[in-house]
C-alpha cells in the first residue's frame, strides 16, 4: 500500500472544520443529519479458522464501529489502520469517483462478515486513508433490504421484510427454483 501513499491524502478545497462543524450542527437542529448505525465487522478468515477448531474464539479479529450509511455510494470505505487491524487481505485496486468528480485509486479489501441493524453478509470494501470516516454504501444496504431513515437516523430492515431480507431478482421464476 506504501506505492499509494498519496491516495492517503485526500483534501477537501475550500472546507474549513469550523464550517463542517457549523453544518452538522445545523443539522441536528433541524431533526436531519447522517445515519451512523453500530456496525460490526469480523474477519472472515478468521471466523473460519476458528470453526475448524485452529484457532480459539478470542483470536477471531473484530472491531465495532459507528459508520455513515452512504446512500450515494456503491461500496463499503473503511480506514486503511481499521482494515489493517482486521487483518484484511487487499485483492484489487478500483477507480473511485468520487462527489466532486474526481478520481482515485483505492485499494479493495475482502473477507469481512458485516452485521448492521441486525442483519449479516459478508462483503467487500474501499480502503480509505488512516482514520477517515467509515462508509456502508448501497450493496449492503440493498443485498441486507435496510432501508434509511434521514429524520430518525436509523437503518432498518424494511417493514415487508421484518425478519429475512428480501432480494428483488428479475429473469428467475419460481418453477425453475424449485425443480
Amino acid at each position: 500500500m506504501e506505492q499509494n501513499s498519496r491516495l492517503n491524502r485526500i483534501y477537501i478545497r475550500g472546507q474549513s472544520r469550523k464550517a463542517e462543524r457549523l453544518l452538522k450542527t445545523l443539522l441536528r437542529r433541524l431533526g436531519m443529519g447522517e445515519i451512523r448505525p453500530k456496525v460490526r465487522l469480523e474477519n472472515m478468515s478468521d471466523r473460519s479458522q476458528f470453526k475448524l477448531g485452529q484457532i480459539p474464539e478470542k483470536d477471531i479479529r473484530v472491531r465495532e464501529i459507528e459508520a455513515v450509511a452512504d446512500t450515494g455510494a456503491v461500496i463499503n470505505l473503511l480506514p486503511q489502520d481499521l482494515v489493517e487491524a482486521l487483518g484484511l487481505e487487499i485483492v484489487d485496486h478500483r477507480i473511485v469517483l468520487l462527489a466532486n468528480d474526481q478520481k482515485i485509486e483505492l485499494p479493495v479489501a475482502a473477507g469481512i462478515w458485516l452485521t448492521v441493524a441486525g442483519r449479516s453478509m459478508s462483503t467487500d470494501c474501499h480502503v480509505g486513508p488512516p482514520g477517515c470516516e467509515a462508509l456502508i454504501g448501497q450493496i449492503v444496504m440493498e443485498n441486507l433490504d435496510l432501508i434509511a431513515d434521514p429524520l430518525k437516523r436509523t437503518l432498518t430492515p424494511r417493514p415487508e421484510s421484518p425478519y429475512v431480507p428480501t432480494i428483488k431478482m428479475r429473469g428467475l421464476s419460481a418453477e425453475l427454483v424449485l425443480r
